[in-house]
């Protein structure tokens, strides 16, 4: 227990001394966020704390192993193994120190996430075997490689993606390492107990600068390399024991909110119709934001819950058949309780609503006919042939009516298509001013809908539909819309002989 608390504390005190100065280089090479868009600060932030972490982690370890006890305390397996953590996380933690610095392609990015993968996959770190509670086990054979870079590439993706507020991806890390190891120390795996105990403290030491309001941020270089680190030992710990299994539950649960959270994002992103890696609002921690929730109590919330989930993974690891059972049941209802407090399942609904709103059929009716609107009016000699036009468009774009009224006066009606698959909808009615006419004349168009209010397609087409109307009316004479005075001079085509002079010098 001694070498496991002294790397903590070793770790701890590190990175606390090193975060100042991670703060002095990002100011110092302009390595910082700016409020505004998605960022919730106010004020300019450096983001390069992942240097201090990286830093006291790593000066604890090889520390520990050159100049401590550290190396009597490990086999030559867990060496072996050290030294391909040590790779990966060093490529992970350079990948993200270099987004920081300049932003890299979304591609770029990926492949070298699979390439420090494919490191550990290649030092021990594979998911061979899936335990899962309830069960049984599952080979994975051939799959090995992939399934274990899926693993190592997606909790490194959701430790960044978590990393919105202040001392909030920090925090879950650090609640999920201590999971770990406590999971490491009571089934005798060393190795996996000391890499634990010593990134906890890191990220404990840099907690104190990184909890809100916060000094400096983590950036993708800390959140890149914690995830690696995670990802890496939660899968080492069973490897060390004699059945090769991989208990995949344990490590899942520990890390429940993030994985959640990249889920949940990916659905949203998929029913958008939006890129996988494109940013948004939409994370846990956004919509506790918007629901009125302060920044720190947001934070606190989350930590609640991912304490709630860790407890729930040891219990996992360590009880008998119905103790897992109900372990992953209380998991499963702390994410549920989460999901449903933040409105995560009205939102999604909400979302699909408006997206369905403005793909609507009256949309898409109009949006089939509006080209042709301007050509016919063209062709119309007088304000009865454009009239004629308009009664077309009520038909055409299945609008239960079309009205031209002045005040309260309607001063011309059109029928449109009778709606008998949809008697049970509400009439939706739009009034739009008629362009050039005074500012009582207006066109009012009536469909029935399920929505209840009109659409931005519809509106705009709508406009557009009333600016084509009132040039065809000032065109024929028509006296809904008069005809503007035009200066003599401007309409003989000819200028006053002192512009004539003013415009020659």
């Amino acid at each position: 227990m001694q070498t496991y608390v002294t790397s903590f504390v070793v770790a701890a005190i590190a990175s606390a001394v090193m975060t100042p100065l991670a703060r002095w280089v990002a100011f110092r090479f302009n390595v910082v966020s700016v409020p505004g868009g998605r960022h919730v600060h106010g004020r300019t932030i450096p983001r390069l704390g992942g240097l201090a972490i990286f830093a006291g982690t790593m000066l604890t370890l090889l520390g520990g192993y050159f100049v401590g006890s550290l190396r009597d305390v490990l086999a030559h397996e867990e060496e072996w193994r050290g030294l391909g953590l040590l790779l990966g996380s060093t490529v992970m933690f350079t990948l993200g120190a270099r987004d920081d610095f300049q932003s890299v392609r979304a591609i770029h990015k990926l492949l070298v996430q699979i390439l420090a993968a494919a490191i550990a996959w290649s030092f021990g770190f594979r998911i061979d075997v899936v335990d899962l509670p309830l069960l049984g086990s599952f080979s994975m054979g051939v799959f090995s490689l992939p399934v274990t870079a899926f693993w190592i590439v997606g909790i490194i993706n959701a430790v960044n993606l978590i990393d919105g507020l202040d001392g909030l991806a920090a925090g879950v890390v650090f609640f999920a390492g201590v999971t770990n190891f406590v999971v490491a120390y009571l089934q005798g795996t060393t190795f996996v107990a000391v890499v634990m105990a010593t990134v906890a403290g890191a990220v404990l030491g840099f907690l104190f600068f990184n909890f809100n309001p916060a000094r400096i941020f983590m950036g993708d270089s800390g959140s890149y390399f914690l995830g690696f680190m995670l990802a890496g030992c939660s899968i080492a710990g069973p490897l060390q024991k004699a059945s090769a299994a991989v208990s995949i539950a344990v490590p899942i649960m520990a890390l429940g909110v993030p994985i959640i959270d990249t889920l949940l994002a990916m659905v949203r992103r998929f029913l958008e119709r939006r890129p996988l890696f494109s940013p948004d609002r939409g994370h846990i921690h956004h919509r506790l934001l918007d629901m009125g929730v302060t920044h720190r109590r947001a934070v606190l919330i989350i930590y609640g819950v991912t304490v709630a989930l860790c407890v729930g993974a040891i219990a996992t690891a360590f009880g008998r058949n119905w103790q897992v059972g109900a372990a992953v049941l209380g998991v499963s209802a702390v994410l549920f309780g989460l999901i449903r407090f933040i409105g995560y399942f009205e939102y999604l609904a909400v979302a699909a609503r408006q997206k369905k709103r403005i793909n609507s059929r009256h949309v898409e009716w109009l949006r089939k006919v509006i080209m042709e609107l301007p050509l016919r009016l063209a062709r119309a000699q007088s304000e009865e042939a454009v009239l004629v036009e308009l009664a077309w468009l009520a038909r055409e774009a299945r609008f239960d009516s079309l009205e031209l009224v002045r005040g309260q006066q309607r001063l011309h009606h059109w029928v449109g298509a009778d709606y008998d698959d949809m008697p049970q909808r509400d009439v939706t009615s739009a009034a739009v001013q008629v362009a050039g006419a005074p500012p009582d004349v207006a066109l009012v168009a009536t469909w029935r809908s399920e929505f209840g209010d009109v659409p931005p397609q519809m509106d705009i087409m709508l406009q557009l539909v009333t600016d084509v109307l009132g040039a065809a009316l000032q065109r024929v004479g028509s006296g809904l819309v008069p005809t503007p005075t035009t200066p003599t001079s401007e309409v003989d085509g000819a200028f006053p002989a002192t512009e004539l002079k003013s415009l020659a010098r």
